[in-house]
């Protein structure tokens, strides 16, 4: 009990199960309220991460008070009533609001199709499935976000290589050789996976850490390797070459279970450390070294992330060569090394999505199809021949999503037809997205722009309408990880939402009853459409928020039961673990793991840049309005070593430029170790106490690493439609400098 100053009464505290949402990871929280506020929240033992030190641990969790009660959170449907960027709103009623925006949708259907409606999404406070089931009743296939680089390339190469998403495990007792490649978990992680790698590097077996940048993690590292940016898919087949030739291979699994050992053994012969130092910039004795560590050790496992998927066309290729490294060591559904994953118990997103929905017609419709071979519907499809042997269905709004270059410019030029509507789900692509440039323009040129959102941003500047979100403690929560796991995670609200903020699925709903699909939308609220997903389970949500988490026992060696039913043992065309795609070769790609040149620097940019650095406690673009969240002096930087500072006359804390061919940010320099002759930038830099008129928009155009950036189709990866956040050609040089008289920001493509 608690009393209020002056009063003669007394307050009853009571205590709620919830699930923090400042991040994917959804970790289990107390609630304690007085009355009808918030006044406490604290890590609850009892459900995951089931370890209050590592929710104690992170910052994000103690800012969810301030994150509900903030003064600048959106709390009321608003539109807009001067120009666009003007700042200029009125109240309405989510009603009006909603009315108003079928109204509009419809009328933009009947002129130019349900193609001219395109959506961007991100999170955290986001839900997928109800978006990509009203596109599909809609008819739209223009769904859009980061998938390409973030997610997208490993589901669809274990599921090419493996027949379905592969689980990397870490087991320090297990475990004998950790590979950590391209990921960051100090900076982009601070949950389990992160105290478990800290776990493992106490074990003194090898770990190996792969990243232009010594990072946090990095420096746990027994080997640290650092490539030149883009050439990771070189390093891969530099370490096949090494494991094969010295025979350090799982000579039995391949034999049994491999597709293709010949070819590759033939395609990495090249690959000899000499030739891959020469790629890479890693010396040919760390090179061996490596590949003896991953060799000779079984169970070994390796971890990759968003450092590999942002590399253009070589991401393919390094997670190609990856999976096979995987294979051919017998590092497959092993304990402490992979486990291939289940399907759901619970029912998973493909069902949910509702994407047999889109007609063929509409689905014909979907942009660069005649030149991405598997981020496509005919990819998807073709994939899903190979996965139902085993009856499994991979979600197909993610993997079909569209290339954002082709959305941006169908916006501003009308090919191949006119988009001339955008919902904004969280996602704040001027921000997140390659080429700010090309998308501010791309917004402006839109006939209806709505942003679902928690605080305003440049992207809400340029919206017609803005809709107030629920955020974390306000909204119920199940993480399924899009349904390629038997895996699931949540909980409940802590409070109702305030003030009028709704769920993204109140949105999605009330929004999909007005455009017609009254018959698909059997839920009254987001809940009730969780009681279902979970019934499979044999219980209700109520009784699945006591733990927040299904995660049956893994099974190992499913390969193996498969075969002696009678069925292949990888849900793959040669039912084996295809070191040689035949599904690849079928689409006319290139069957094999393959190195492609990197970025070569230039007289006008001799360095190579890497613009997609995250750093704690922010989430990309988002919280940057917390005061909890915020360190003293922290700016946006611009990270060198210190070799090349020396190199050209710069000294740490020295404001600089950072230009490409695209356009120019500002940062602050910062000395670190980390290759030479490559910079580093932060992500996600803009500055919500600025003007968030226009031009300003917030600072939109200082320091945002995507004013370096593109995604040009005609540049783009042939199988995903990728673009390169790394290896980037750039130059850097101070900001008083007679070179920063150049036009602000200009974007050397207008097109």
């Amino acid at each position: 009990m608690s009393s209020e100053p002056g009063k003669n009464r007394f307050i009853a505290r009571r205590r709620r199960k919830a699930n923090c949402r400042l991040c994917s990871y959804l970790c289990g929280i107390e609630v304690f309220s007085e009355g009808n506020k918030i006044v406490k929240i604290k890590p609850d033992p009892e459900r995951y991460p089931y370890n209050e030190g590592i929710v104690n641990g992170c910052r994000r969790f103690h800012s969810n008070v301030e994150f509900l009660y903030h003064p600048e959170r959106i709390n009321y449907p608003l539109k807009r009533k001067g120009e666009r960027g003007s700042g200029q709103w009125q109240q309405i009623s989510w009603e009006d609001a909603l009315d108003e925006i079928a109204e509009r949708l419809l009328e933009l259907k009947a002129q130019f199709g349900g193609e001219t409606l395109a959506t961007s999404i991100g999170g955290p406070h986001t839900t997928f499935w109800p978006l990509h089931r009203f596109l599909n009743l809609f008819g739209s296939p223009n769904n859009m976000g980061i998938g390409q680089i973030c997610w997208n390339p490993s589901i669809w190469v274990n599921s090419l290589t493996f027949g379905w998403p592969l689980e990397n495990e870490i087991d320090p007792e297990t475990t004998e050789c950790l590979i950590l490649w391209g990921v960051n978990p100090a900076e982009s992680d601070n949950s389990l996976f992160w105290r478990t790698v800290l776990a493992y590097s106490r074990t003194g077996k090898p770990l190996i850490v792969v990243d232009p940048r010594r990072t946090r993690t990095a420096a746990l590292a027994t080997q640290w390797l650092a490539p030149r940016p883009g050439s990771d898919a070189a390093l891969a087949l530099g370490l096949l070459q090494v494991i094969i030739n010295e025979q350090l291979i799982d000579a039995a699994f391949i034999e049994q279970w491999c597709h293709g050992f010949s070819q590759l053994r033939d395609r990495v012969r090249a690959y000899t450390p000499t030739h891959t130092a020469e790629l890479t910039g890693i010396p040919a004795a760390q090179i061996i070294a490596a590949a003896r560590s991953y060799g000779q050790a079984r169970p070994a496992s390796i971890f990759h992330g968003r450092g590999i998927d942002q590399i253009g066309a070589n991401s393919m290729q390094v997670h190609r060569g990856i999976a096979c490294l995987k294979g051919v060591t017998g590092n497959v559904d092993r304990r402490g090394a992979s486990l291939v994953s289940e399907r759901p118990d619970y029912i998973p997103e493909i069902d949910l999505e509702l994407t047999e929905r889109l007609s063929a017609e509409q689905r014909s419709k979907q942009l660069g199809r005649e030149r991405i071979l598997l981020q496509s519907y005919a990819g998807y499809e073709r994939l899903t021949q190979e996965t139902m042997k085993h009856g499994k269905r991979l979600p197909a709004r993610y993997l079909t999503s569209a290339q954002p270059n082709l959305v941006w410019r169908a916006m501003l030029n009308g090919v191949p037809y006119p988009i001339r509507a955008m919902i904004v789900s969280g996602s704040n692509p001027l921000l997140s997205q390659a080429d700010s440039r090309l998308i501010e323009r791309a917004l402006r040129n839109l006939e209806l722009s709505v942003s679902l959102e928690l605080f305003h941003n440049p992207v809400t500047a340029l919206s017609d309408y803005v809709l107030p979100m629920a955020g974390s403690l306000e909204r119920p929560v199940l993480q399924t990880n899009a349904g390629v796991a038997n895996l699931a995670y949540g909980g409940p609200a802590a409070i109702e939402p305030l003030f009028e903020r709704r769920t993204d699925f109140a949105f999605w709903r009330d929004l999909g009853i007005r455009c017609g699909q009254n018959r698909e939308w059997p839920w009254q609220t987001f809940t009730d459409s969780l009681e279902d997903i979970v019934a499979p389970l044999g219980m209700d949500w109520a009784g699945f928020c006591q733990t927040g988490l299904y995660c049956p026992p893994p099974s190992y060696g499913k390969h193996e039961q498969l075969q002696q039913a009678g069925q292949p043992g990888f849900a793959t065309v040669s039912g084996k673990v295809e070191l040689y795609s035949e599904l690849l070769a079928e689409l006319g790609a290139e069957p094999l793991p393959q190195h492609q040149a990197c970025a070569k620097p230039t007289a006008e940019f001799p360095l190579t840049l890497i613009s997609g650095g995250r750093k704690q406690p922010y989430w990309a673009s988002s919280f940057r309005q917390l005061q909890t969240l915020k360190k003293n002096n922290q700016q946006p930087e611009a990270e060198i070593s210190l070799e090349t500072a020396s190199d050209l006359g710069f000294v740490d804390g020295q404001e600089v430029y950072v230009e490409t061919a695209r356009g120019r940010a500002k940062f602050t320099l910062k000395i670190c170790a980390m290759k030479e002759q490559v910079v580093n930038v932060d992500y996600g830099w803009w500055f919500p106490d600025q003007d968030l008129t226009e031009p300003h928009l917030g600072g939109l155009f200082e320091a945002n690493a995507n004013l370096l950036t593109q995604a040009d189709i005609e540049d783009a990866d042939p199988l995903l439609g990728q673009w390169k956040y790394n290896d980037i050609p750039c130059r850097i040089y101070p900001v008083d400098s007679e070179k920063s008289d150049l036009s602000e920001n200009c974007s050397l493509s207008e097109a």
